[in-house]
């Protein structure tokens, strides 16, 4: 069997059709009869906004999407388009009925977002050419299409840029059993034995999100080739994790760092994002997309009127005292 690259086995895992696409039932039942209703219409859905965080499969229900209406997916990111040109270079491009996808639509720039507005409801792109006494307003017709947005930060997004949306979902964490379906499938298509026990441990670990439990079966598939048999045991999978660093509720390198700054440096907290993020050497957005959403889902972090605040589990589970902060 030829070795696929990396990219080929990312391809591969992506669901292709509504009962590949595992989780998120009530975004699919909703999607679903909008895409049934414009079918009989005969037209072009509604825009739609995705939001929620990184790696829920927002890329890939965009490609089901576009594959039950027959139209051709356009994808691009939202810092790509950094000026109004970029904007209508893409637009422009678009044939009758497409669907364009914008990944991280919070990160367009202000001056683009605004000139978007009048494409999303009139199909129409006003562009200013020249400057001063000279400059004067073009009037560009667009194609009918159809834009996916996604987003990890609702709330940086203008009120004008949401309300041109027809329909916003939301896109939750992964239960357990859902998470062990996605594994299965995944297992399936890389070739790689699995044991249903392994299946599990690696479910429990995978932070409720099939892009993290994903990945962590590739390391552990591969740890297992190496180190193992070739077949992901439990014994086998046990030993990848203490060899990765990953405990036993998915806390890896990263997660405990900002438990023992916060812990540690600021005494159990309450601490600014910006002084946590300064402390850890991370991004601030780093943090509050990657980092912190899995640790406020377990517990281990509240966020207060004041910051963070490490919570007696935090402490517990880190194999300290939660009086010790107060040291």
């Amino acid at each position: 069997m030829p070795v696929k690259s990396p990219n080929d086995w990312d391809i591969n895992l992506r669901p292709t059709s509504w009962d590949e696409y595992v989780g998120q039932e009530k975004v699919k039942n909703n999607l679903r009869i909008s895409i049934d209703a414009a079918k009989k219409r005969g037209g072009t859905l509604e825009h739609v906004l995705f939001y929620g965080g990184s790696g829920l499969g927002k890329t890939s229900l965009a490609g089901i999407i576009a594959q039950e209406m027959g139209a051709t997916l356009r994808t691009c990111a939202g810092p790509s388009m950094e000026k109004t040109g970029d904007l209508a270079s893409l637009l422009t491009n678009l044939e009758e009925g497409d669907i364009l996808f914008v990944d991280e639509c919070h990160r367009i720039p202000k001056i683009v977002m605004e000139s978007l507005y009048s494409a999303l409801e009139d199909y129409t792109l006003h562009l200013i050419l020249g400057r001063g006494p000279m400059a004067r307003t073009m009037e560009l017709r667009i194609p009918h299409f159809m834009l996916i947005g996604a987003t990890t930060r609702l709330s940086l997004l203008p009120a004008p840029f949401r309300n041109r949306f027809g329909s916003i979902f939301q896109f939750s964490f992964y239960s357990q059993g859902e998470i062990e379906k996605i594994l299965a499938r995944s297992a399936q298509l890389l070739g790689a034995p699995i044991d249903p026990a392994a299946i599990r441990m690696i479910a429990s670990r995978s932070r409720a999100t099939p892009r993290i439990a994903n990945r962590i079966l590739k390391r552990v598939r591969d740890f297992a080739l190496i180190q193992g048999n070739g077949t992901i045991s439990p014994d086998t999978t046990e030993r990848a994790f203490a060899f990765f660093e990953i405990d036993s509720w998915g806390l890896e390198q990263a997660d405990r760092k900002l438990l023992e700054i916060l812990m540690t440096t600021f005494k159990g907290g309450p601490a600014g994002i910006q002084a946590l993020a300064a402390a850890m050497n991370e991004d601030q957005e780093t943090v509050l997309d990657v980092l912190e959403p899995y640790l406020l889902q377990l517990g281990l972090v509240e966020r207060t009127p004041k910051g963070r605040v490490a919570t007696p589990l935090a402490y517990k589970h880190m194999g300290a005292r939660a009086q010790d902060k107060m040291v």
